[in-house]
């Protein structure tokens, strides 16, 4: 795709969209134009971001960038709210009126940088946000918009961590976005796969290797026993399950039967009630290896996070405004396999995360090093801009529309009472 290709600021619909009238188009003007405002300085703080990865809970610089772009921008910022690397922007308007949360997410990979996109998900956070205060000022709707900096979504569970600790209380709805390969005018409302990390250790006993090895008891052979027998597991579980893990040790040596291993556990499902229902049968793995091989073991349940649970009403909104004014929306793409602690807050209130397509080379999707490029294309900033334009819209309506709002509400409630229903099912 050549830049003369993208759509630009000042376009009134891009070629993908079908034009279809949206909820008060004067206030979606306002939100386009407060973005691409913003538009340079956006792009700078993306690039800035990409170039500083940092990994989870150790974001300190995009925590200050971050901090001080909102603190010049209008919002009331606090800094290290409730965890060191978190922070919470905030703006009112008017008196009474609903509050809108909106997510910026900020930490690397280890090794790749920001090969998931987080310095996307930070800035369209970013632009929403900002988008959401012009459009209450100049409309003059009451009403919140509160931006939470979200520290450790790469296997930190920094959303459980905050939704715990009380920073969504107050919150009527929630919205982020998360990148993922395909055209830059598309977006996917996907389904997350619920997500329970496991750490298992395996105890034995040291022993001369070629002297007297039936004196040890082999931990390496425990881990490798493990996997073997998850290995087998898995042809006996879902299609949409999925069980995948490591080991290492600590001072191995070839002529010493090891007496310690260390695993590492992702075991995911479609729903938080399926995980629960496998999670036994994979526990039953490591206890017949420590049977085998005489070790002991340690199981320990090292956190989780559940499915993403797209809200209906917020998600039909964010659709008619993409594929008004961007491209088509799917259900089935975008990070459909992956996880995100942001399932936690969609079980806990109406929230809504949708994926958006960027350009990426072969075989370059997400946790690659390709797609860390693909992050700080142009391409995919105008996508991000694209996507945070639709989120704000739709936040908009949440704050300005009472009738909409209950649909919202009612939806949500809806899903609980579905979920009762699967768990019972599992």
């Amino acid at each position: 795709m050549s830049q003369a290709d993208l759509w630009r600021p000042g376009d009134d619909v891009h070629p993908g969209g079908n034009g279809e009238d949206i909820y008060r188009p004067e206030v979606f003007k306002t939100i386009c134009e407060a973005i691409d405002a913003l538009d340079k300085e956006l792009r700078d703080l993306s690039l800035d971001i990409s170039a500083h990865p940092e990994l989870k809970f150790e974001e300190h610089y995009a925590h200050d960038a971050l901090t001080a772009f909102l603190s010049k921008h209008g919002f009331e910022v606090t800094p290290h709210h409730l965890l060191e690397t978190a922070w919470v922007a905030r703006y009112t308007h008017g008196h009474g009126g609903r509050t809108l949360g909106v997510n910026s997410e900020m930490d690397a990979l280890p090794g790749v940088g920001h090969a998931c996109g987080h310095n996307l998900i930070a800035i369209a956070g970013v632009a929403a946000a900002c988008a959401v205060r012009a459009a209450l000022i100049r409309h003059d709707i009451p009403g919140s918009v509160v931006l939470l900096g979200t520290p450790g979504e790469e296997g930190g569970g920094g959303k459980v961590l905050l939704l715990e600790r009380g920073a969504y209380a107050g919150v009527d709805a929630c919205l982020m976005c998360h990148p993922a390969p395909g055209p830059p005018y598309s977006a996917s409302l996907s389904a997350c796969l619920a997500i329970q990390r496991v750490v298992v250790e395996f105890h034995g006993h040291t022993a001369h290797a070629a002297l007297s090895p039936w004196e040890g008891q082999n931990a390496l052979d425990a881990a490798v026993s493990a996997y073997n027998s998850i290995a087998m597991l898995r042809q006996q579980v879902k299609p949409t399950h999925r069980i995948h893990g490591i080991f290492e040790g600590k001072d191995w040596a070839a002529n010493i039967i090891p007496d310690y291993a260390k695993m590492f556990w992702y075991v995911r499902g479609e729903t938080w009630a399926e995980v629960e229902a496998l999670l036994p049968r994979v526990i039953n793995c490591f206890h017949a290896a420590a049977l085998a091989t005489g070790c002991r073991v340690e199981v320990t349940k090292a956190g989780s996070t559940f499915d993403l649970r797209q809200n209906k009403g917020l998600g039909d909104e964010f659709k008619q405004v993409f594929e008004s004014q961007f491209g088509p929306v799917d259900y089935e793409w975008g990070i459909k396999s992956a996880s995100t602690d942001f399932g936690n807050v969609t079980y806990a209130l109406p929230a809504l995360h949708p994926g958006f397509g960027i350009p990426t080379e072969p075989q370059g999707g997400n946790h690659t090093r390709a797609f860390t490029k693909s992050a700080a294309s142009q391409e995919g900033h105008v996508a991000c801009l694209n996507v945070s334009k639709t989120l704000a819209a739709t936040g908009i309506r949440v704050l300005a529309d009472d009738e909409y709002f209950s649909k919202v509400r009612k939806t949500f409630e809806e899903d609980c009472r579905l979920r009762e229903a699967q768990a019972a099912q599992a």
